[in-house]
């Protein structure tokens, strides 16, 4: 699934009022940490994720890196914040409407 421009303002806008459920540092995208962003994900749709100074590689390339492994969506990065969505699979869930 590919955002539109639009989709991607929408979700800009509602990230912005959101804080980070947790971080990428030294270590890199581990395991556990795939999980616990992909449980954050089913349960908000959208989550805002920190890059630390220390982490391997560049911003950009690890918060698209994420969102590959997650099945997901990065919808930005701006400075060392990723902003990641996944339509969540729950039933009576009420989703981030995007049209």
């Amino acid at each position: 699934m590919s955002l539109t421009s639009k989709q991607r303002s929408k979700l800009k806008s509602i990230a912005a009022n959101i804080q980070p459920v947790g971080q990428i540092g030294k270590e890199g995208i581990g395991e556990n940490m795939l999980k616990s962003f992909s449980d954050c994900l089913d349960a908000r749709e959208l989550v805002k994720v920190s890059i630390l100074e220390n982490a391997e590689g560049d911003p950009q390339s690890l918060g698209r890196e994420l969102a590959a492994r997650l099945g997901a969506e990065c919808v930005i990065v701006i400075g060392r914040k990723a902003v990641l969505y996944r339509r969540s699979p729950r039933r009576n869930f009420e989703h981030i409407q995007l049209d």
